[in-house]
């Protein structure tokens, strides 16, 4: 049987990292029937062993929790599972997935890091493709690399993932093919094994810093012992350093094997279809049988009272609380999901507390997260984690280790569980109404669950039964009892503190403050009284002054009286969903020189509430709804955009409206903003990226203050009062424009725009021009500038920005796009492949929408900090090259399919169609180019993406940035 795992507490930070994983189990064998009346001879023989029941190839079998039946489940006979599902969302496309059951857990000591060198070597070359071949056949169909093509390497796991856009047969076997080369067939040569080495290490390079460091001590911390604080992916840099053929051979020997493999294919195919083209691919592997499962620990779970102080200049101020606890069987049935939905309530009560304490005033921490998990089969932990600003842990540790006491000592109200318990049951209930438009991942990921965590797959309708059937018993109570029976006890707990600076006191002071929280004086909850939204009545409805049809896409405009425009589109994509994007005049624009962060306060707005509810009280308000609440500044409007449904739409359209009408501007907000300016500040140069955006944006726009960061006291001294002079005038009066797309009525979403926006005083009729604050140039200062980061020693990185345009000419702009697309082909060639100097090379063309003129053409690569000479070499080659002659038909291919079949999806679920419904009438023109890009894109020549190059990529223009490691402190 696969192995099973168990959901990690989220409170605990290495808990992101590390799946907590079951071994394989039998199932229990039945009792042997008894044996007919022994002769006397027979009684002189031993009687016979009866043998053992097999286990079960799915957990569902020894489950009495009902699969859901439009999965296929089968075998094949050398071991290897498959689970295949018909799905239509998005139409016409499909997900593939190859999962090795053995990761970084199976390595022995001198391979840590060899499983994922291993993925690594599935692309390059194997028996039925040359090196180099994989990445560049599926980007020839249309599969873009990294997006479309990927792997990951897990402690348990190698999971390969193929996107397909388009679900036909060839392509289908095409994909099946590359997992089968993948599963048995690599070459694994002396010599790709040594190009590849120096991409793994780069990703390795790229990865280790003050979070990776985090993470190694807050293992080493909790199980100092423990096999799986060495297994880390990653891996030894020694290691990987020597590694030879011949060892990733044996390791993949053993792992790549059919009974260790399990193959799902999620799409719009005939699952006969994909089940015989399973059988053709894959019925002649061979293979020894699945390794065993290798050890995680050990865990002392009686570690504990004891402390630890992590320090790093670039880490936010944190504790951390654990007790270990022995772990216990749960097989996936039944009974163990009522007495776990009991347990998430209590835990989901009690997390609801704590924001409640981070969202009001004077609030003790920024944020603090209660919860118990699993670590592989070897121990359970109980964690609460309280993020304070620097120097407020003990206010943080305090007030949580208070309010988590209290809970578990007095337990929870009627109307605490009755929030979670709506919550639930929204999603559950919006979960079966849209189960016949669930996206492919939906089942994937479920699919793997049964593998991974032997998490029996299940339909919507019968979640929503079953939780409806267990309702009525689900009391305060039950869910507190349940709560006290699964979390493992706080005291005496292992306290590890993280932050730039070590507590006053140090250890005794952590330990200190802990016990003067749990003796501080605690309650039972008073119960709260129901509230009701405050915001329905916005005045008489406005009425419809014009009602179109646009043709090509089917979208209706309509303009109400008071100068509101609403677009709507009626789509089933996505049943009993409805997207919505609202934007308002204004956004960034209103930033000026002399006040560049006039709207910056925007973001924070939802913090501060409405004018008669607090940010809290909406969350209850809106327990069981499909409400979003937000705004945010973006260039040329404030916009508020999200998922709601048919039943919540009229809600969503209230808050909207009250959003705009009656904003809090609560000092709340503004605390909590205040909280997380140190943080920022002091991490200003604590990795190469953030040193480059600290600095880049001054520099490209000469200093322009809209486009430059501002000093930490300018953050300070923002406030609402502030933001309300600035954008307050806006929100009254500033043309509004609605999108609304997916499974809505469109009289009764009309009625719902006419009964809150519509109903507002009269608006601006158009979005304003604002020339004056378009004005935005690119720096005339070309060349060099060395910048400075406090990371990693080893670490650097280099960036060329050039000036381009805007994106009002759709043939350049497309070119712009292919271009980019071409150049991140070949940095990934040569800077990779080749040179194996950087794992992730960028290019990207940024043509601005809003600033005439603007735009900027970039590429970065993040080598090592002795590399930066040659990684320049090779990027001037690499434009002399795009420069000289027009570049391969093939290569022009590889980098123009994936962006037709994006385009060519894009329609296919919300998110597509609510990019094009918003704006479209004060934006009209978009919808034509839309509509024209295929032609367009298909028409570019070898010749112009020549001259493009030419026109744009001038080395003398470009501002060059590179970003090495600031000298070590004396």
């Amino acid at each position: 049987m696969a192995s099973r795992r168990g959901a990690l507490a989220t409170s605990l930070a290495l808990a992101l990292a590390l799946p907590a994983q079951f071994a394989s189990r039998a199932a229990d064998a039945p009792p042997a029937a008894p044996p007919p009346a022994p002769d006397a001879q027979a009684a002189a023989s031993p009687a016979p062993t009866p043998a053992p029941a097999p286990s079960p190839v799915w957990a569902f079998e020894a489950s009495d929790v009902p699969v859901d039946p439009a999965y296929r489940f089968d075998r094949l006979d050398n071991g290897l599972r498959f689970i295949i599902r018909h799905n239509a969302t998005p139409a016409g496309t499909a997900l593939v997935r190859l999962r090795i059951g053995s990761g970084s857990l199976e390595e022995r000591e001198a391979e840590r890091g060899l499983m994922h060198f291993l993925e690594h070597m599935a692309f390059n070359g194997s028996k039925g493709l040359p090196e180099g071949e994989m990445v560049k056949l599926l980007a020839r169909e249309g599969l873009a690399f990294g997006a479309d093509t990927n792997a990951a390497t897990g402690f348990e796991t190698v999971t390969y993932m193929l996107n397909l856009p388009r679900a036909d047969p060839a392509l289908l076997d095409t994909a099946l093919m590359l997992m089968r080369e993948t599963a048995s067939e690599l070459l694994l040569s002396e010599d790709a094994v040594a190009r590849e080495r120096g991409v793994i290490l780069a990703e390795r390079r790229d990865r280790s810093g003050f979070q990776q460091r985090n993470l190694e001590d807050s293992i080493a911390f909790l199980a100092p012992e423990a096999r799986y604080g060495a297994r880390l992916p990653i891996g030894s840099a020694a290691v990987i350093e020597q590694a030879s053929a011949a060892q990733l051979r044996a390791l993949y020997a053993r792992s790549y094997t059919p009974a260790n493999a399990v193959l799902v294919v999620v799409g719009d195919l005939p699952v006969e279809a994909v089940e015989a083209a399973i059988r053709a691919r894959f019925g002649d592997w061979r293979g020894p049988p699945a390794p065993e499962r290798p050890e995680a620990g050990p865990i002392d779970v009686d570690r504990r009272g004891l402390t630890r102080i992590h320090l790093d200049p670039a880490l936010a101020e944190s504790v951390t609380l654990t007790r270990l606890a022995p772990w216990r069987e749960e097989p996936d049935t039944l009974a163990n999901r009522r007495t776990a939905r009991l347990r998430a309530l209590g835990y989901a009560i009690i997390n609801r507390r704590l924001a409640r304490l981070a969202r009001g005033p004077d609030a003790p921490f920024r944020s603090a997260s209660y919860g118990s998990g699993e670590i592989f089969r070897e121990a359970r932990l109980t964690s609460l984690a309280i993020s304070s600003a620097d120097g407020e842990w003990e206010k943080g540790l305090l007030a949580a280790v208070r309010e988590v006491n209290q809970a578990l000592t007095h337990g929870f109200t009627r109307a605490e569980l009755d929030e979670q318990l709506a919550n639930t049951r929204t999603a559950l209930e919006n979960a079966a109404k849209a189960a016949d438009t669930r996206a492919h991942g939906v089942f994937v990921n479920a699919a793997l669950a049964l593998v991974n965590d032997e998490r029996v797959p299940t339909t919507p309708a019968f979640q929503l039964a079953a939780f409806e059937a267990e309702a009525p018993a689900i009391t305060p109570e039950a869910v507190w009892q349940a709560l006290r029976a699964d979390a493992a006890p706080l005291d005496e707990p292992l306290i590890r503190f993280e932050g730039r600076r070590a507590p006053e006191g140090g250890e005794e002071a952590l330990r200190a403050a802990f016990a003067r929280a749990m003796a501080l004086p605690i309650a039972p909850p008073a119960e709260r009284g129901p509230l009701a939204f405050a915001y329905s009545d916005f005045g008489p409805p406005g009425t419809v002054v014009s009602d179109s049809l646009e043709p090509r896409f089917g979208l209706r405009f309509i303009r109400f009286a008071n100068g509101v425009r609403l677009t709507l589109k009626r789509t089933d994509v996505h049943k009993d969903r409805i997207a919505f994007a609202m934007a308002v005049d204004g956004g960034d624009l209103l930033n000026t020189r002399a006040a560049p962060l006039a709207t910056y306060l925007t973001n924070s707005l939802a913090a501060g509430g409405l004018g008669k509810h607090s940010q809290d009280e909406l969350a209850s308000l809106f327990a069981g709804r499909s409400v979003a609440f937000s705004l945010a500044s973006d260039t040329d409007a404030f916009t508020a955009s999200g998922t709601t449904t048919p039943r919540d739409l009229a809600l969503q359209l209230q808050v909207l409206a009250a959003t705009l009408t009656d904003p809090g501007y609560r000092p709340e907000g503004i605390e909590r903003f205040r909280r997380n300016i140190d943080n920022f500040f002091n991490t200003l140069d604590a990795t190469p990226a953030r040193a480059l955006s600290t600095a880049s944006g001054a520099i490209l726009s000469d200093n322009d203050p809209r486009f430059s960061l501002q000093p930490r006291e300018a953050f300070r001294a923002l406030d609402f009062a502030g933001l309300d002079a600035a954008i307050g005038e806006r929100l009254r009066r500033g043309a509004i424009e609605v999108a609304l797309v997916g499974d809505l009525d469109e009289a009764e979403a009309i009625a719902a725009i006419a009964a809150t926006l519509g109903a507002l005083p009269p608006r601006e009729a158009e979005f304003l021009p604002r020339p004056e604050a378009r004005q935005r140039s690119f720096t005339a200062s070309r060349g060099e500038h060395r910048l400075t980061h406090r990371g990693e020693a080893d670490q650097a990185l280099l960036q060329w920005v050039w000036p381009t345009r805007d994106d009002s000419d759709l043939a350049e702009l497309l070119r712009l796009e292919l271009l980019a697309r071409i150049v991140r082909i070949e940095l990934t060639e040569r800077l990779r492949e080749r040179l194996g100097q950087a794992y992730s090379p960028s290019a990207a063309s940024q043509p601005s929408h809003h600033y005439p003129g603007f735009g900027t053409f970039a590429i970065a690569a993040a080598v090592s900090a002795d590399a930066l000479p040659a990684t320049r070499t090779a990027l001037a080659e690499l434009i002399a090259d795009l420069q000289r002659a027009p570049l391969d038909e093939d290569v022009i291919a590889r980098a123009r399919r994936p962006f037709l079949e994006e385009h060519a999806n894009a329609l296919k679920d919300l998110g597509g169609w609510l990019a094009l419904a918003a704006r479209a009438q004060s934006e009209p023109e978009r919808l034509a180019r839309f509509a024209a890009v295929p032609e367009v894109m298909r028409a570019i020549t070898a010749e112009e993406v020549q001259e493009t190059a030419r026109r744009y990529l001038d080395l003398k223009a470009a501002v060059t940035f590179s970003v090495v490691p600031a000298a070590p402190s004396p």
